[in-house]
């Protein structure tokens, strides 16, 4: 077992002040995540921990996180709908989302029913890990905001910036870019961005670079 999870079982992901305290969220899921922590490890996936939580890995490859949330707990498959999903137990983390799916938990007898199943669906997401398939995601399923459209027509280098980024920061920088209800916030967020864009970065490169 991994000492870096021992850790987060303990403490919770030290993102935010409340780690290590007895308001932390992981403290109300212990118990579920200690059986999910076990379950998934008896189906033979390697474990680390990455953004902070439990990751499990197969030939290095991401398969599931394990997470707490303030209502409830989860595993996530990160090819998750490429899974049959034959109980259809499997639901999309945001509307969103086009590959992760998770199941919820809200209580320890409720994994403790679907042990068996929830083993049948970790060895399936690591058979599709092994044939190579991949989600095709589709570009830019949100409408790019007209603040960027203006923007790209103010200055073509961040426009070309942009279209060389991974379809997957692409997708995150116009989600972040539309969330914002006032046209005057989409602009700001563009601004603040506009540099990491030139420079090939995604939303989260800064912070992912800072874990390492």
């Amino acid at each position: 077992m991994n000492k870096t999870v021992d850790n987060y079982l303990l403490n919770g992901c030290e993102r935010c002040s409340l780690g290590g305290t007895p308001d932390c969220k992981v403290y109300q899921w212990t118990s579920e995540l200690d059986l999910l922590r076990k379950t998934v490890l008896e189906c033979g996936l390697n474990e680390d921990c990455k953004w902070g939580v439990p990751c499990y890995t197969y030939r290095g490859n991401n398969i599931l996180l394990i997470s707490a949330f303030k209502t409830y707990c989860a595993i996530s498959f990160f090819k998750g709908a490429l899974l049959a999903d034959k109980n259809e137990l499997l639901e999309k983390p945001g509307k969103y989302s086009q590959s992760t799916r998770l199941i919820k938990f809200t209580n320890l007898k409720e994994i403790q029913n679907i042990k068996a199943i929830l083993k049948t669906y970790i060895f399936e997401a690591v058979e599709i890990e092994k044939a190579g398939l991949k989600v095709e995601f589709k570009k830019n399923p949100e409408p790019v905001p007209a603040e960027l459209e203006n923007k790209f027509e103010e200055d073509l280098s961040l426009k070309n910036a942009f279209e060389a980024l991974t379809p997957g920061r692409q997708r995150g920088y116009i989600l972040y870019f539309s969330q914002a209800k006032q046209a005057k916030t989409r602009i700001a967020r563009i601004e603040k961005c506009t540099e990491m864009i030139l420079n090939g970065k995604g939303l989260n490169d800064n912070y992912k670079s800072a874990k390492r």
